[in-house]
């Protein structure tokens, strides 16, 4: 969404000793013991950009992305970060919201900005040099907001409706080239609905309705005065059978469509909406029987959080939680503690961790109740790095979590 708050709160250390905030007492106990186990260990970037887009390859290698066309790498899990490209020709100054890299030498960066200032850029050689894949065909509209490209080279970008129709394409090919989705279940009509480039967080990829591998995205956030929404892909007439034989079938039209589904998190402006969509999956024993086990084949939760980014401090729906494929959504009994960008599931800490411009929460109860962390000011997580704006950039540090 074009729309994006810029501001920044100013942290009071540069090792951030993270509290519960105002917790009421019979909550104080379990605020310290989260403080014990958790902490945010910032970083030197050499920068001071405004950064929104991190990918963690492995906890070693790592991306980021921001403001001045700013692309920065570390190799040593952030014990060194290297500015190592800035993107734009004749003065432009791209504004680099989204990265994802598959290692050390490869990455694709999503500049999103009004009609032709959305781009996706590629390296293949650690930054040496980028390629433009591809630039937004609707200038002087459109607005680039999410994007993902699975290890098959299928990707899926989303963008701000265009002419009333959600800015949705397609690739097959690793981003060479993009198909335009025309479908009227994308419509939004004149209703004010956009998707909010965060933190490359408003689209939920690696679901598919027949399990984790297919890697088709399914899911996509949206908000703004209309309300807040995920997208939910349905599988329509693609059966199991279909997904199997020939998963590609799948994802044609005639075999799916979009429901909107709401979600209760805070909107009715055009800074509330849902920010970012985490998911994790639990192969665990969850079921009690074998044939439950093989019917269903895992647990699945995703985590929705948003806010109002002009009200970051606004503690009010500001996440819910879904069981069922995003179909029902429930609001957390206890949200965090304000606006949040991005949140992600840590296998290390067994926890959600969700961040915002005034700081991050754990839940450890799949998104029902969140406990606050810290007051630092925070756009986008891909743990365990977590960046903001000014530069900052931190990891993940854990003492003793349970």
């Amino acid at each position: 969404m074009k729309l994006h708050f810029h501001g920044s709160f100013l942290a009071a250390s540069a090792f951030f000793l993270l509290c519960g905030g105002s917790i009421s007492a019979q909550n104080s106990k379990q605020a310290n013991e989260e403080a014990r186990s958790f902490s945010w260990a910032v970083q030197d970037s050499g920068t001071t950009a405004g950064l929104r887009g991190i990918y963690s390859v492995d906890g070693k290698i790592a991306w980021a992305s921001g403001t001045d066309g700013t692309v920065l790498k570390t190799a040593d899990s952030g014990g060194q970060w290297r500015r190592c490209a800035v993107l734009g020709t004749d003065g432009e100054r791209l504004d680099l919201r989204g990265v994802q890299a598959w290692d050390a030498l490869t990455a694709v960066v999503m500049a999103s900005g009004p009609g032709d200032k959305s781009r996706l850029y590629k390296t293949i050689d650690g930054c040496k040099s980028w390629t433009l894949l591809f630039k937004n065909p609707d200038s002087p509209d459109g607005f680039f907001d999410s994007f993902w490209i699975d290890s098959s080279g299928r990707g899926f970008l989303l963008g701000d409706p265009v002419r009333g129709l959600f800015t949705v394409f397609r690739t097959r090919d690793k981003g060479l080239h993009w198909q335009r989705e025309l479908r009227g279940d994308l419509n939004v009509g004149t209703v004010d609905l956009g998707a909010f480039a965060a933190s490359n967080g408003s689209i939920l990829h690696g679901v598919s309705d027949h399990g984790p591998a297919l890697g088709i995205p399914k899911f996509f956030a949206a908000g703004g005065k209309a309300g807040s929404f995920v997208f939910v892909r349905s599988p329509g007439l693609c059966t199991a059978e279909i997904a199997r034989n020939n998963p590609e079938e799948c994802d044609k039209p005639e075999y799916s469509e979009w429901k909107e589904i709401t979600v209760p998190i805070a909107s009715g402006s055009a800074s509330a909406g849902i920010f970012a969509l985490g998911l994790h999956q639990n192969f665990a024993n969850r079921w009690k029987t074998t044939a439950e086990q093989e019917q269903i084949g895992f647990h699945q939760v995703i985590v929705a959080v948003g806010g109002d980014y002009a009200k970051p401090n606004e503690a009010v729906a500001t996440a819910a939680w879904s069981e069922d494929e995003g179909m029902t959504w429930t609001a957390a009994a206890k949200p965090p503690h304000g606006y949040r960008s991005s949140v992600a599931w840590s296998q290390e800490l067994k926890a959600w961790v969700a961040v915002g411009t005034n700081g991050s929460d754990i839940s450890r109860d799949d998104g029902k109740t969140w406990t606050a962390l810290d007051d630092g000011d925070w756009n986008a997580l891909s743990l365990p790095f977590v960046v903001g704006p000014k530069g900052r950039i931190a990891r993940l540090s854990v003492a003793a979590a349970k």
